[in-house]
């Protein structure tokens, strides 16, 4: 199994977690999104993700290419530590809560998007800075009222699931762009126990080797 991965991706910091909290490994292979004018723009890179995104997950004979579907693949595929409960309802709720994460506040302010508002629109720093804090923040709210039961360590229930994979790049973001998350304390909560597990440590942007 291969990870093609850039070292702060929020979508393969997804994924990493994942591998991690199931005890998969996966041969690493950094694509910079940055250097070169962007290694996942090259042909051979195209070749196994035609979006030019990371991450891309290949397993045996096949290639996947969204994080969410990488992850509930894993979990379907390695059952034991299960991502998602069995019951419908909750699973329902997990799935929803991820993708509001993954669909209506990462996209909107993924590398990509930015490079086009500067390049393309001419925006300043602080007007990029004041874009990326305004969907955060929006989204985070949303969030913030679904964890209205959540016990403080993880999204949902006693373990973390498919929606912790997600929230926790998703903070680990917002911060790197010095974004005042206090309005949003269950976040802030269950950011700070998962920071302290080895599972979500190993996961994070310095702890790649590309990173140094």
């Amino acid at each position: 199994m291969k990870l093609y991965t850039y070292f702060r991706s929020s979508a393969a910091y997804r994924v990493r977690i994942a591998l991690n909290l199931k005890g998969l490994e996966a041969e690493q292979i950094p694509v910079h999104l940055l250097n070169n004018g962007g290694e996942q723009h090259s042909e051979a890179y195209r070749q196994i993700n035609a979006s030019a995104l990371v991450p891309a997950l290949t397993d045996e004979h096949f290639t996947l290419t969204q994080s969410l579907g990488m992850i509930e693949y894993l979990d379907e595929k390695y059952p034991n530590t299960a991502l998602l409960p069995q019951d419908i309802e909750q699973r329902a709720l997990i799935r929803a809560f991820s993708l509001s994460i993954a669909c209506d506040i990462h996209p909107l302010n993924n590398l990509r998007v930015l490079q086009y508002l500067k390049t393309v629109f001419n925006i300043s720093d602080e007007q990029k800075s004041a874009w990326y804090a305004h969907w955060v923040k929006t989204g985070f709210a949303a969030l913030e009222a679904q964890l209205i039961h959540s016990n403080g360590q993880f999204c949902f229930g006693q373990q973390a699931t498919l929606a912790d994979c997600c929230l926790i790049p998703q903070v680990y973001n917002a911060k790197r762009f010095n974004i005042d998350l206090s309005a949003y304390p269950k976040i802030e909560a269950i950011y700070a126990h998962c920071s302290t597990l080895k599972t979500f440590q190993q996961a994070a942007p310095e702890a790649q080797p590309e990173a140094a």
